[in-house]
């Protein structure tokens, strides 16, 4: 019902998580990114204690490949599961169980991983491993989204649209940028939205943040809003 990428951006560093799906809020429990330890993404016939377990064996340094196999072989309903996970090392592995709909399955590349299940058909994960792979030029955020567009131009989840997500996360145990659209005929065009409002304020405001090595931030309002204005500026003349 679902089809999603993980992956890491090597000129930042973050890790982020696009999904989709015809289903509800696919954003609460599917997309899981720890920046201490990797990410994962449970889906097909969902174990919502996926995300948490595994990000806890991630950030004790359990490879991905293993993480794979402790989460699945406590698991009776293994058959109908799928998951795919990065580790902190930035090696990734996956699981399609037998029972998944058809069509179903998933692709590991360097640097990023894509799976998917109640598809249309293969293409869907190609597509939207190949646009990943061409647009690298493009920011991260956008280009999550621009592959999971290919994806669906390729025919997406079998049964139509609903919802989508983005999840990113960079240094922080707090994420960068976390997109939702629980409920829209036509989610990827409100995410791709969403993610352009972000631009307009939030992500320059988000520099600003108190982080782990500075638990205060910057909370001078003058200096927030003049970059904020700088940074609107750049963009409104490139």
């Amino acid at each position: 019902m679902t089809w999603s990428i993980i992956a890491k951006d090597h000129q930042t560093g973050a890790i982020g998580i696009a999904v989709a799906t015809r289903f509800f809020a696919v954003g609460a429990l599917v997309p899981h990114i720890d920046p201490a330890g990797g990410a994962v993404a449970t889906q097909a016939l969902m174990n919502p204690t996926y995300g948490p377990r595994g990000l806890r064996l991630l950030r004790e340094g359990v490879p991905a490949q293993d993480v794979v196999r402790l989460l699945t072989e406590s698991d009776g309903g293994e058959s109908q599961r799928q998951l795919h996970i990065m580790d902190r090392s930035g090696s990734f592995a996956a699981h399609t169980g037998t029972d998944c709909v058809d069509w179903c399955g998933h692709a590991v590349h360097v640097g990023f991983s894509v799976a998917g299940n109640m598809l249309a058909g293969p293409q869907v994960i190609d597509e939207t491993a190949r646009a990943f792979q061409q647009h690298g030029t493009l920011p991260f955020a956008r280009r999550l989204i621009t592959a999971l567009k290919a994806g669906e131009a390729a025919g997406g989840d079998k049964r139509g649209k609903q919802s989508a997500a983005l999840l990113i996360h960079e240094t922080e145990e707090y994420p960068a940028l976390s997109l939702r659209v629980d409920d829209h005929a036509d989610p990827l065009v409100e995410l791709t939205r969403l993610e352009q409002v972000s631009r307009e304020r939030f992500v320059h405001f988000a520099q600003f943040f108190a982080t782990k090595d500075d638990p205060t931030g910057t909370v001078d309002r003058t200096i927030i809003n003049a970059a904020i204005q700088a940074a609107l500026a750049k963009e409104q003349s490139a």
